[in-house]
């Protein structure tokens, strides 16, 4: 494979499915209604510990008057995996845990928003469990912080306003992959005064000597906290100049290989928010699909905005401006719209419920009888496949040991105003085990609020155009 991250193929639209590519239908006049999963092709693949060639090459590509700005995008296993063979399943342990924490704190964070209090655009980001071997974030993307670039890793957050890294002095810092960051070295660090505007737009904003202090928190009790500065980072041959970001001088059970996060959230104190004019809002990634040696991409401007995707409105909740909200009007199973009422998934005017977009979560969430609604017509059409046991949080498994390949119903996100996206079947049937149990990869949620994660994202083109209000699926996929 070439060492920059090049899409790998354009997908036409309405295509025969296959297990490697995602369908995407402007149109509501024809449903695929099945695939086939290859059992023995997924098991291998996942199996494997990818060990690709990371290099740091970034690409800047011009389109007339716009530009791309276009960097890898790695998923954890491929940068901070364990060396045994035999790790699968505790590497999926520790990744649902991760997720748990992490979809317990949307829960409870957007709800608190819905109720008109306690949220705040910098207090929030990707959660982790304290003492884990490994921590939290699953996809990864290397910057230059400072003046000369000092090269880093760093997390990738949808759902995050807030751009940080580890700073010396450090009082207290996890273990990263490079050596921490120390704005002695760098000719462009320069401290944020209190009074300044930049300050004002952080929400737990705090001063000491002068300076401006910031601190998130996190779900499990972790944190990042110290002074806010503008840096120049770097991607490949572009400086991003006075860019705020939080230099952390005491930093708790974070993202334990990363140097910090990068927030591509919707509020002013993103990275994408920080960009505004220079890229017009908008961004595209392509996550990478679990257990290859390929890389995904990040690629931020106009110009990165496909031609062929399947266009849909975001839908904005003034209550949490940070979230990409999409309004998702069904599920199909088999070609068939499971018959579940639209209202489930509508974001209100107090901005309860909705569905949410996000790079951190990986396994997708529903409102419990939407989920049910849809596991059962899942089930139905999967009555011919032996079943196993619940495996963590999935109550949906299949005992699939010595079948080469299955044939499985397609599954399907009916958006609102007639877009349809239709999955790849390794994007909602994983294995759990190299003995062939797999799982359907959704789980239920008490809360209104539903989640669209990483792993139903990933392999697909995912485009963000933040200053017309829309997010667009495919035609691409990595």
């Amino acid at each position: 494979m070439a060492a920059a991250t090049i899409f790998l193929a354009v997908l036409p639209l309405l295509t025969a499915i296959t297990t490697t590519a995602a369908a995407v239908n402007n149109s509501s006049s024809y449903h695929p209604t099945f695939q086939r999963l290859n059992v023995k092709e997924t098991i291998r693949v996942t199996s494997t510990r990818p060990s690709p060639q990371v290099s740091e090459y970034h690409e800047e590509e011009e389109d007339g008057a716009e530009k791309n700005w276009t960097m890898k995008v790695f998923h954890r296993e491929q940068l901070f995996s364990g060396n045994s063979e035999d790790d699968r399943r505790r590497r999926l342990d520790r990744r649902l845990k991760r997720d748990a924490v992490r979809a317990a704190s949307l829960f409870r964070r957007l709800a608190a928003a819905a109720a008109g209090g306690g949220y705040g655009v910098d207090d929030f980001g990707t959660d982790v469990v304290s003492g884990m071997d490994q921590g939290s974030g699953e996809y990864f993307v290397r910057i230059g912080v400072g003046s000369p670039p000092r090269n880093q890793y760093v997390v990738i957050d949808s759902g995050s306003d807030i751009v940080w890294v580890q700073c010396q002095p450090c009082s207290q810092c996890y273990r990263q992959s490079d050596p921490v960051f120390d704005p002695a070295d760098s000719a462009s660090f320069a401290g944020v005064s209190c009074g300044s505007s930049v300050c004002g737009r952080l929400e737990n904003s705090g001063c000491h000597a002068g300076r401006c202090r910031y601190e998130v928190s996190y779900g499990d009790g972790s944190y990042t906290k110290g002074t806010l500065a503008l840096e120049t980072l770097t991607f490949g041959r572009t400086a991003v100049r006075s860019v705020a970001i939080g230099c952390g001088h005491s930093n708790r059970g974070m993202f334990v290989g990363a140097a910090g996060l990068l927030g591509l959230g919707g509020g002013s104190m993103s990275f994408v928010g920080q960009l505004g004019g220079q890229t017009g809002g908008a961004f595209s990634y392509c996550l990478v699909s679990r257990g290859t040696d390929s890389a995904g991409s990040l690629v931020f401007g106009r110009a990165a905005l496909p031609a062929g995707a399947a266009w849909v409105p975001l839908v904005r909740n003034p209550r949490a401006p940070s979230f990409y909200y999409i309004g998702l009007a069904g599920l199909g199973v088999g070609g068939v719209r499971v018959p579940i009422p639209e209202d489930v998934f509508r974001l209100t005017e107090l901005g309860d419920g909705g569905v949410v977009m996000d790079t951190g979560t990986a396994v997708t969430r529903l409102p419990l009888l939407a989920y049910q609604a849809f596991r059962d017509a899942f089930t139905t059409q999967t009555a011919n496949l032996p079943r196993a046991p619940g495996v963590a949080i999935f109550d949906t498994c299949y005992n699939l040991f010595g079948f080469v390949s299955v044939r499985v119903p397609t599954i399907s996100f009916f958006f609102s105003g007639g877009p349809i996206l239709t999955l790849p079947a390794r994007n909602f049937l994983i294995p759990m085990d190299d003995a062939g149990t797999f799982c359907f990869a959704f789980a239920p949620s008490n809360s209104g609020l539903s989640i669209i994660g990483n792993i139903q994202q990933e392999g697909i083109q995912i485009s963000f155009d933040g200053a017309n209000g829309f997010v667009g699926f495919g035609p691409n996929i990595c």
